[in-house]
């Protein structure tokens, strides 16, 4: 698909709104989202499933404003959660909760119980003790709750080894070969019904087969769960399609990986759920920031790694573009910010545009994992959030203000 970002004559524009008249309005810097690249990487997946019963959920954590959450509840999708702070912006926005999954380790009872009030649609388990810890929340509420175990297939994702995590060595999910037993437990238990199996092995994903191995490991399990009649109704693949941050990334095509999911499961009775995130938002949002001093060697700037943290935290790539096109030629120079670490910086080693102090850049597929990794580290106030529909535009975040650090400090 392709990016919503432009040049019309020497000017970058997001879908029909110059991004310099952003910059110049809202300041920098400033994150900045297409709505309408949002709709259209989300009805990718929802409408390439045709007949098969299905759910698309939408990863909140890849970018949790709640304008962008509206967008995506209108157009009908479901949310998949890893928190309550989650759920309640879900809500905010509008979504449907019996269409909410909550995700994660580490759920609080305080949690669970306000997602059962909630009556969101189930629980992706990650452990025995999670099972039970549902199972007498349910009881005391008088609720049964759907739960998905969620299985690590020990399949490896080919990423980043921080967002890997279908491995056996990573904490999330319960090992394949020893959760039918749990699952024989919960079939006995009176508050839960064990009706789904879920998995997810990583993000940033641009090779699917090991999705794909996954899935037929995830089937041979359902096969065996309805032998000893364990109702399973649903399969939740997760997310975790990759998207294209530098020229020769080929990201995998949604279209054909949701027939390709489809295929693996026609004739068997079971609604498909997955839940991308980064594939729907990212390439949607660009940061923006202002050069601050004349050096070549250094490119300063006023957005830092509080943020944007993926270079520093995972020497992740953006591609770097001016909103207004240069006769300057070509540099080779370090994006730097002010925040005082070395590691505050975009780029390294970066040929990219020459510019002047006071050029406005943008920082590309920057809509997911963002402004939601972004903090006050050196005091610095969090940056506003925009979003552009067609030739319009509305803060769906004010920037923060110094008050806005020190509020409930006492």
């Amino acid at each position: 698909m392709q990016v919503p970002y432009h040049y019309s004559g020497d000017t970058l524009y997001l879908e029909d709104v110059a991004l310099a008249d952003i910059a110049a309005a809202t300041g920098t810097p400033c994150y900045v989202y297409s709505s309408g690249d949002i709709l259209k990487r989300f009805h990718a997946y929802n409408d390439s499933f045709g007949d098969q019963p299905h759910q698309v959920c939408y990863a909140v954590k890849a970018n949790s404003n709640i304008g962008v959450l509206k967008v995506l509840a209108q157009a009908g999708a479901g949310f998949d959660i890893v928190s309550a702070g989650e759920l309640y912006r879900v809500i905010e926005a509008g979504g449907d909760t019996g269409m909410v999954v909550f995700s994660g380790v580490g759920k609080t009872r305080d949690e669970i119980d306000w997602a059962i009030r909630a009556r969101i649609h189930g629980f992706n388990c990650e452990s025995a003790a999670e099972l039970e810890l549902i199972e007498s929340v349910a009881a005391r509420r008088g609720v049964k709750v759907r739960v998905a175990f969620r299985v690590n297939p020990d399949v490896g994702a080919e990423t980043h080894p921080y967002i890997s995590t279908g491995l056996k060595d990573h904490k999330f999910g319960i090992d394949i070969n020893e959760v039918e037993p749990l699952y024989i437990r919960a079939k006995g238990m009176a508050w839960v019904i064990p009706d789904g199996v879920s998995c997810h092995i990583g993000s940033q994903m641009l090779d699917t087969k090991p999705v794909m191995e996954a899935i037929d490991r995830l089937l041979g399990l359902v096969d065996r769960l309805r032998a000893r009649e364990v109702p399973i109704g649903y399969i939740d693949f997760g997310g975790g399609l990759g998207v294209q941050y530098q020229p020769e990334h080929d990201p995998p095509d949604i279209v054909a990986f949701v027939k390709a999911m489809c295929a693996k499961v026609e004739g068997r009775e079971l609604k498909v759920m997955v839940e991308p995130g980064r594939s729907i938002v990212a390439q949607a949002g660009v940061l923006l920031y202002r050069k601050m001093t004349p050096r070549k060697e250094f490119v300063v700037v006023d957005a830092a790694m509080n943020d944007l943290i993926r270079p520093s935290l995972y020497q992740s790539y953006h591609e770097i573009i001016p909103l207004r096109k240069n006769p300057f030629g070509v540099i080779k120079a370090d994006v730097v910010g002010p925040v005082c670490e070395t590691g505050d910086f975009l780029a390294r080693d970066r040929q990219m545009a020459n510019v002047l102090p006071g050029d406005y850049l943008a920082v590309c597929t920057s809509g997911a994992y963002g402004f939601v990794l972004a903090s006050n580290y050196n005091s610095r106030p969090r940056p506003p959030e925009v979003l552009v529909e067609g030739g319009k535009w509305r803060v769906v975040r004010e920037r923060e203000s110094f008050e806005d650090l020190t509020r409930g400090e006492h």
